[in-house]
């Protein structure tokens, strides 16, 4: 089923993104950015989805779909703005037609008024009826000269030379890297105007207040001011929702944005108690409890004690346990999909994860096809056990032996104690 997972819904709207209801899972990020006069705001709208959303077509050797952007600005009962853009997307292989990461981007600049408004934007596929769509409030800021500019999440940017002109940007709409895949987040920092910071501060803080970020950055001048790109390396942030904050020595305000350092599309994790749930494979019980019974001003504290004793190279600036824990993670959440809701959650993807691969399995079901009850013997030879699953159903559903689970919890519990 098309449509991203209400788990992940509930993270982009709570870091202030829309995230469109319906059959398109579209997502949508809104920034500002100062104008020559401060009656009126620049701002961004920038919108993603996967392209498995869309239905392709063989175009020649080339792959085609099209769709039907709309966003309409309310102020009360009166329509300020109506953009509607119908674009056409070609790829040139099937396996970019079903990809489900935020492949096409669309975005536009808008002047509006300092103020509040109703904003709706939808999605529609343009060779079926799947469609999505939100309404949302937005309120717009007055960038006073000395104001600061939204910081923006982006994949690439080529700075503005003066406050009358715009920047040429692709947004990044997600505003979201995936820990041990990307390495670094690029924020583009905005400020022109007749008297531009010659540097800004920026601090990344996560969850519990677990700052991975705070430097100072100098801007390259230019014609109309001094702006740029920011980039953050993605391995010194917490997982979860971070919050970048940007701000001026000697100005008062801040601007600010959040990101999403995620584990993967389908490990929805926001929060640092929920990432300590994931970790319960990762390490042993007592370093677990250590996390959660710190409280919310020593957690920063524990977090990093908690990287340093786990970290099994730690003369690298990764930590390779981690990073390699979570590649596992969305592994089996692909692999065995069809054993449970999460696949990491199965009991073929609890073994994966916790042991690794198996060096060697038996599948019954391939050397007799009609045995009606078949088995998968996993054997982890240094570790001296065999895993026994059996999928009594014929449709893939394995669960473990009786016997075999007690020889699982134990060979987790060895191997969690050297961590």
């Amino acid at each position: 089923m098309l449509g991203a997972p209400a788990e992940m819904q509930r993270l982009y709207r709570s870091m202030g993104l829309v995230a469109g209801s319906g059959a398109i899972p579209f997502t949508a990020s809104v920034s500002f950015l100062r104008m020559p006069s401060p009656d009126s705001t620049l701002t961004l709208l920038a919108l993603s989805l996967p392209s498995r959303a869309l239905g392709f077509t063989r175009e020649g050797d080339r792959y085609a779909a099209g769709y039907v952007a709309r966003v309409q600005i309310r102020q009360g009962a009166t329509l300020v703005r109506t953009i509607e853009a119908t674009e056409q997307v070609r790829v040139p292989t099937f396996r970019e037609t079903s990809r489900s990461d935020e492949s096409i981007i669309w975005q536009q600049f808008v002047r509006l008024a300092p103020g509040r408004y109703t904003m709706s934007m939808s999605v529609k596929d343009e060779s079926s009826i799947r469609n999505s769509s939100e309404e949302v409030s937005l309120e717009v800021p007055r960038l006073a000269p000395e104001g600061l500019s939204s910081p923006v999440p982006v994949y690439e940017a080529i700075p503005r030379q003066s406050v009358d002109s715009l920047p040429r940007i692709l947004a990044r709409p997600r505003a979201t890297v995936v820990y041990g895949i990307d390495s670094v987040l690029a924020i583009y920092l905005d400020a022109v105007g007749p008297t531009p910071p010659a540097s800004m501060q920026v601090r990344v803080v996560g969850d519990a207040d677990i700052v991975g970020v705070d430097t100072l950055v100098t801007l390259p001048v230019r014609a109309g001011g001094r702006s740029g790109t920011v980039g953050i390396l993605v391995n010194r942030l917490a997982v979860g929702i971070n919050t970048v904050l940007v701000s001026a020595p000697g100005r008062p305000d801040t601007a600010r944005t959040r990101i999403l350092v995620s584990l993967g599309e389908d490990v929805p994790i926001g929060t640092f108690d929920e990432m300590i749930a994931y970790l319960r494979l990762f390490t042993n019980a007592e370093r677990i409890r250590a996390l959660r019974e710190a409280d919310l001003s020593a957690r920063a504290a524990a977090w990093t004690t908690f990287l340093q004793e786990t970290d099994p190279v730690p003369g690298t600036a990764e930590h390779e346990g981690i990073r390699d824990y979570f590649a596992r993670i969305r592994n089996a959440n692909v692999r065995f999909r069809d054993d449970a809701g999460a696949g990491w959650q199965s009991d073929r993807g609890t073994a994966f994860v916790a042991l690794g691969d198996p060096d060697n399995i038996i599948d019954t079901g391939l050397l007799n096809p009609n045995e009606r009850v078949r088995q998968q013997i996993w054997e982890y030879r240094e570790l001296r056990i065999q895993l026994i699953f059996v999928d009594q159903t014929g449709f893939g559903r394995w669960r473990l032996s009786a016997q075999s689970r007690g020889d699982l919890d134990v060979a987790i519990r060895r191997k969690l104690g050297v961590r």
